[in-house]
């Protein structure tokens, strides 16, 4: 097989490795809800999906007049945490889908670097990125901007023509297009198995669109 071009496969957290996202979406409705602001899961996914911790209160403040002090942030991390190390689970076939790739790989996720680490942690899949987990608190701009992905190739020593994003949400689709990388949009996870999520993925035109981490392989290797 000829040499494939992609040489580094940058990988979302939370709807791509682990299936967090039903559980994160809860604990925030309940949390919002707690605060006088009441919005449906389905809600909260279209307007927060695959945005950072900043983005998402900067949203709270401008549309509700919320403020996420760290009283109500930190009430938030406690129960979502403590839901991770009880339900959490990762995405099924990520482990081979890695293991598979043979190339490098890392995380850039939208999530607290604590959050990423426990969540590869109670799944069992640490081991295949530390120490290359980047996370949207070491930039100074969350997704949709490109930031975090040029950060992440920037510190693993790739040109963006050379990456490949693996994205679950459409903030993080646009972030990877606005960085110059081809970018694979997975469906597989159980948030994002409806067609309304299929067609906003599939209304950006990602490279691939895609719901089983059997693919992946033959995607980079294409």
């Amino acid at each position: 097989m000829a040499e494939h071009a992609s040489r580094l496969v940058i990988f979302d957290c939370d709807g791509v490795l682990v299936d967090s996202e039903p559980i994160s979406l809860e604990v925030l409705v309940e949390a919002l809800d707690a605060a006088g602001v009441s919005m449906t899961t389905e809600e909260a996914s279209e307007r927060f999906l695959g945005r950072s911790l900043k983005s998402m209160s900067a949203i709270l403040h401008d549309e509700h007049g919320l403020a996420t002090d760290e009283v109500f942030l930190e009430g938030m991390r406690t129960r979502l945490y403590a839901r991770f190390r009880e339900e959490l689970r990762p995405v099924d076939g990520i482990r081979q889908a890695v293991e598979g790739l043979d190339i490098a790989c890392c995380v850039a996720s939208s999530s607290q670097p604590e959050r990423i680490r426990l969540s590869l942690t109670v799944t069992g899949l640490l081991d295949l990125f530390e120490p290359n987990i980047f996370s949207a608190s070491m930039v100074a701009r969350g997704k949709p901007a490109p930031d975090l992905f040029l950060h992440a190739s920037a510190e693993m020593g790739y040109e963006p023509s050379d990456c490949i994003v693996v994205e679950d949400s459409p903030a993080g689709i646009e972030a990877a297009k606005a960085a110059g990388m081809r970018v694979f949009a997975f469906a597989g996870a159980s948030h994002a198995r409806n067609e309304r999520h299929r067609r906003a993925l599939a209304s950006l035109n990602p490279d691939a669109l895609f719901d089983d981490m059997g693919e992946l392989i033959q995607f980079v290797r294409q």
